[in-house]
């Protein structure tokens, strides 16, 4: 049984956690597996912890904003905060004055979140540039580029504000479903294309005026009620060359041309996280914890780490000849992207990894449950 991790509006958030059960609930109704012991720490790479940064702690799908050396972080009480990624120092700190539920976007100059409230409010230089109402929730941090704050809603509605002033310049909907998925979708810009995951479709939408180029489905809903019919696209997504790879919720993984929205391949999975790749394979983590590799050009497995089972994995990040994912116990797993051997292996506060994994320039960033941000460089 593949378990599906719905919500009718609201509902409580976790990356991947409830899934987790649900997969546990669903073989054989015993008590819930309890996370694989850990092998021997064999550190075959040169990993050390450069510094570490506080926020209030976090409980909202939280997304790590990138822009060159610089991070964009937030918690969940309103604190958005900038660091710089070589040295852990704060750039900028400004509030969106209501708890969070999704952020943090940006393109280096602005950053945009989205509150509880459902205002998306857009920050600039620890000051706050504007805020608008939204007529859904969000999940997704929202996407700022090209002088405009895109924003995925969690009814599969897609809107665009001016980025100077919030005036909205359209906005495109899809029909109501009776769940929506509390956690982050997918919202890229793929060149001179916005694409976005509206249910169990990838969708290029042209960023100027809203409408739809093309659609390629990742999944299909099946099923007999509405929490087994829900294959929203979660984020993260791996784009290489003008090919976006993305997962569809509890159940497929594909990779889709962008240019021309044809659907290379896509493989049954049992994954609620996203996946990130390096041109060459396709990596995610699965429900049960097993971290899997898909050949990029045909999607055939090429290999399987089940070393880390029922540790409650985040996404994962491709970093030099690592694949990166973090667990709910706070630990860092480095495997090997040829094989998936265990590599090394780091520590932070104990509270739980609460977003992907990001690099920023030569410095790995990961935050906590518990408010933590740590940055890692290379030995």
């Amino acid at each position: 049984m593949m378990a599906r991790r719905a919500v009718h509006r609201p509902v409580a958030w976790g990356v991947g956690l409830l899934a987790a059960a649900l997969l546990a609930g669903c073989a054989g109704g015993s008590a819930r597996p309890q996370p694989a012991e850990l092998p021997p720490h064999i550190g075959l790479i040169g990993v050390r912890q450069a510094w570490t940064a506080r926020l209030p702690a976090i409980d909202f799908p939280l997304q790590v904003g990138v822009q060159g050396q610089q991070v964009m972080v937030a918690g969940s009480d309103s604190t958005v905060v900038t660091l710089d990624a070589a040295s852990g120092r704060e750039l900028g700190r400004a509030s969106a004055g209501a708890p969070l539920t999704a952020g943090v976007g940006g393109d280096g100059r602005v950053s945009a979140v989205v509150t509880r409230d459902n205002r998306v409010i857009a920050l600039e230089g620890g000051r706050e540039l504007w805020r608008q109402k939204l007529t859904t929730q969000s999940y997704t941090a929202p996407l700022v580029a090209g002088g405009r704050v895109f924003v995925l809603g969690a009814d599969r509605s897609l809107s665009a504000f001016d980025g100077r002033n919030g005036a909205r310049l359209w906005h495109l909907e899809r029909p109501a479903e009776p769940l929506v998925l509390r956690q982050a979708g997918v919202l890229q810009a793929v060149g001179n294309l916005l694409v976005a995951g509206l249910a169990g479709r990838l969708v290029g939408v042209d960023p100027d005026n809203g409408s739809v180029r093309w659609e390629a489905p990742i999944a299909s809903a099946r099923g007999t009620n509405d929490v087994e019919r829900l294959v929203d696209l979660v984020g993260g997504v791996s784009r290489h060359e003008g090919v976006v790879c993305a997962r569809a919720f509890q159940a497929a993984v594909g990779c889709v041309d962008t240019a021309s929205g044809r659907v290379r391949w896509t493989k049954p999975a049992s994954g609620a996280t996203g996946v990130a790749g390096d041109g060459q394979r396709l990596f995610g983590a699965e429900s049960d914890g097993r971290v899997l590799a898909w050949r990029a050009d045909t999607g055939d497995r090429a290999w399987a780490n089940e070393s880390l089972q029922w540790r409650q994995l985040t996404g994962p990040l491709v970093l030099g000849r690592s694949v990166v994912v973090g667990d709910s116990s706070g630990l860092l797993h480095f495997l090997s992207r040829e094989d998936g051997t265990p590599m090394d292996r780091m520590s932070t506060d104990g509270t739980g990894i609460a977003a992907t994994p990001v690099a920023a320039g030569n410095t790995l960033v990961v935050v906590t449950r518990g408010g933590g941000v740590y940055g890692f460089v290379p030995e």
